[in-house]
């Protein structure tokens, strides 16, 4: 989308999965944290690079295997070296997990969403941890890692929960990097699926980060989650750029 730098965007990303449990070394930045989310738990290869690669690759593998994860590497447009993607297929490293980052102007709030039977909550992020974590059958360890993230972020906030009858409908929040934000966290009940509760969250986060300052929104979402693209593209979101993952064939998850 015009006017907004890709490389911004990936530094939002950055920015908006904080945590302490992760490294630097020679200009890739090592991230160790035992949740879900890949992007916590991998090497993003962002900035300058010195070092042999092979070198640096063993290294990696050293670090994750120390903390019992699996070696991930998140390749991007901006991964330095920039042929370290056919560096890792030669080392046996797959790709998978295409991802698509998108991109929505905020010029104008989105409409409203009226849908009577969901009520709309944003409860402390410790709850939206919990919540979170039980709709994704998220383990103990993940959940900490998942809170630590979220609560420790220097970034203004918003998290929802969808409720229908006092179950959990769906999830998502939202981080505001000046005048950029971030959708993370979408989830939905199975049984809520296809109802518009996705799109009611989206409404909402995306409506009070423009109320905040926001001009722009970006996201991150699965290649292959065709229900998710068709919600984001209501809100004016395309591709801007993909990225993936690469790991060994045992451990790509």
């Amino acid at each position: 989308m015009a006017g907004i730098e890709l490389a911004r965007i990936e530094e939002a990303g950055l920015n908006a999965l904080q945590t302490q449990q992760q490294l630097f070394y020679d200009g890739w930045l090592l991230r160790v944290s035992p949740g879900n989310a890949k992007r916590a738990r991998s090497v993003n290869p962002y900035f300058g690079s010195t070092l042999v690669v092979d070198r640096k690759i063993a290294h990696c593998e050293r670090v994750y295997a120390a903390r019992d994860l699996p070696t991930l590497f998140r390749i991007t447009p901006f991964s330095i070296p920039s042929d370290l993607d056919d560096v890792l297929a030669r080392h046996g490293y797959v790709l998978f997990q295409p991802t698509h980052v998108q991109v929505a102007a905020l010029d104008r709030p989105p409409e409203p969403v009226a849908d009577p039977p969901i009520e709309l909550a944003a409860p402390p992020i410790a709850e939206f941890v919990e919540e979170v974590a039980a709709l994704r059958g998220s383990s103990p360890e993940q959940r900490a890692a998942h809170l630590e993230r979220l609560a420790r972020t220097p970034l203004a906030t918003r998290a929802i929960v969808a409720r229908q009858d006092g179950r959990t409908a769906g999830c998502g929040q939202v981080a505001l990097d000046g005048d950029l934000a971030g959708l993370y966290d979408m989830v939905t009940d199975a049984a809520f699926r296809r109802r518009g509760v996705a799109t009611m969250i989206v409404a909402e986060l995306l409506s009070w980060a423009w109320q905040h300052g926001a001009t722009s929104a970006y996201l991150q979402v699965d290649a292959e989650n065709v229900p998710a693209l068709a919600v984001y593209r209501r809100f004016g979101f395309t591709t801007a750029y993909t990225y993936h993952y690469r790991g060994r064939p045992n451990e790509c998850r």
